[in-house]
């Protein structure tokens, strides 16, 4: 290895199992993605840390598992920053081993010390936990404020036009969907029923920052610009690019070059955008001489969803396409298709060429997997989870985990706020039986099952996958085996050795 390789990992948000022709897509084509998987490794046993956004980033770039922290749900757009400075990530430690360090995208990980004020330097954020550079949303696609924030302020802010949010009440006098759903492009739930931001409604309420907000149609296009800016500026030292791209979450309203490409209506569309993305970044790493140099790591923050509160069709024009591939359900769920994602790993030269891979990886491993290639010590009480699957992640190796633990928590809704706050579920993989641990009646949110029983639940997915078979109560023995086993690794505090 002549240099240290660019590392750049390319998270998508809510995007499938079965969302990729490279995965068994038959209506969806994704071209572009495909050919990265031709060039590396496709894993098909990965997974994301949680059925849900917020806690898989945690996992990801700390290596802890979110569940082990207070705080770890879905979080509304105002939230306090929930990875703290002076804690160890995924950026910190490539930037002590000598990379310059960027987040594109999405955030969704809590900013400031509490209620934040929009018009003035925001912190901490992405720059106190190792990032060099940051250009990212505060949150997500269907939360206010839809804005932009450039390293520590809201990019094109005008200061006569200052920022108001608020996720209980009103604020100002802009239109919501509630009071004019005539003003949308589509309708929305209760919850996503408040100011109407580019046509669309959102969760809670905006005044302000009119020169600053985003345009959904030309959102893609903006992050994808500003990621080929900071790779082509720092291509010649190593780098580390955590392009945390918008598709295919909720709303998908994507560019019009793109309406109607998948025939499958937005989300479909939303997809196709994704891959496009993939490609245009790709090309831009070939024309810079560097695509040689950067280790690719592509995948999801969990499963997909199709209706999450907007009325764009989704369920009605999905037809044959299944999202999660031979999954049970998808996001929000501790089924499989709740984690279960696709994974894509490519350094040309480097990573095992046209291989599918059936190793059990999971996410927060990055931080360990990562580090061991780059020649970073982790310290003990960092990391408490992550394990180092650099061979497997390589493609060297099929021994990936002896076991993963799942997690999700059941979403809430208080009158028109849903809310990730209830009870917590915990599902242990370990070879091919999944145990879910027993926790509340069954739940659905959003059409997706969460999973829950008041009982434990014991699959064993070689035989099947899409978990209908309960064998608990056939082999009490080895769910209870691994009910201890379970228990004792929330119990210890840490599980990496």
């Amino acid at each position: 290895m002549k240099r240290k390789p660019n590392i750049i990992v390319i998270y998508a948000d809510d995007l499938g199992y079965g969302d990729l022709s490279s995965y068994g897509a038959t209506t969806i084509r994704t071209p572009n993605i495909d050919r990265l998987a031709e060039s590396g490794t496709r894993f098909v046993n990965a997974h994301a840390p949680s059925a849900t956004c917020t806690p898989s980033r945690y996992a990801m770039l700390t290596g802890d598992y979110a569940w082990r922290a207070s705080g770890t749900q879905i979080l509304p757009g105002d939230a306090p920053a929930l990875i703290r400075p002076g804690q160890f990530t995924l950026p910190l430690m490539l930037k002590n081993a000598g990379y310059a360090t960027g987040v594109v995208g999405k955030w969704h990980l809590g900013l400031g010390d509490g209620k934040v004020d929009w018009n003035r330097e925001i912190a901490p954020g992405p720059l106190e936990i190792g990032f060099d550079y940051g250009f990212f949303m505060p949150a997500t696609l269907d939360r206010v404020p839809t804005v932009l924030i450039e390293n520590r302020r809201v990019a094109n802010l005008d200061p006569a036009d200052p920022i108001r949010v608020d996720y209980r009440s009103k604020v100002g006098s802009e239109p919501t969907g509630a009071e004019h759903p005539e003003l949308l492009k589509f309708g929305a739930d209760p919850e996503h029923s408040n100011t109407i931001v580019n046509g669309i409604s959102r969760i809670g309420y905006m005044t302000g920052g009119k020169a600053a907000r985003w345009s959904d149609e030309g959102l893609t296009d903006q992050l994808l610009s500003k990621a080929i800016d900071f790779v082509t500026a720092r291509k010649d030292q190593p780098f580390f690019l955590y392009f945390a791209v918008n598709e295919p979450h909720v709303p998908r309203a994507p560019h019009p070059r793109f309406v109607g490409s998948s025939g499958m209506g937005p989300r479909g569309d939303a997809i196709v955008q994704f891959d496009w993305t993939v490609g245009a970044f790709m090309q831009k790493l070939g024309q810079l001489g560097i695509a040689d140099d950067t280790l690719i790591i592509l995948s999801s923050d969990n499963g997909p969803i199709l209706f999450d509160g907007y009325d764009d069709q989704a369920v009605e024009r999905a037809g044959n396409h299944k999202p999660s591939g031979p999954y049970r359900s998808g996001k929000y769920s501790i089924y499989e298709g709740g984690t279960r994602v696709p994974m894509i790993v490519s350094w040309p030269g480097h990573v095992r060429e046209r291989h599918v891979s059936t190793a059990l990886i999971d996410h927060v491993d990055f931080v360990a997997s990562l580090a061991a290639l780059v020649g970073q010590k982790l310290p003990r009480d960092a990391a408490v989870d992550s394990f180092d699957m650099l061979a497997p992640l390589m493609g060297q190796s099929e021994r990936g985990r002896e076991f993963v633990v799942e997690d999700t928590k059941l979403m809430v809704t208080t009158g028109t706020t849903v809310a990730s706050s209830g009870a917590r579920i915990l599902a242990l993989r370990s070879g091919d039986w999944k145990l879910i641990r027993g926790s509340v009646e069954p739940h659905e949110f959003h059409g997706n099952e969460i999973g829950t029983l008041p009982h434990h639940q014991l699959y064993n997915l070689a035989r099947d996958p899409g978990e209908r078979e309960n064998l608990a109560q056939k082999m009490p023995d080895l769910t209870a085996r691994l009910a201890a086993m379970l228990d004792k690794l929330e119990r210890d505090g840490r599980s990496a050795p």
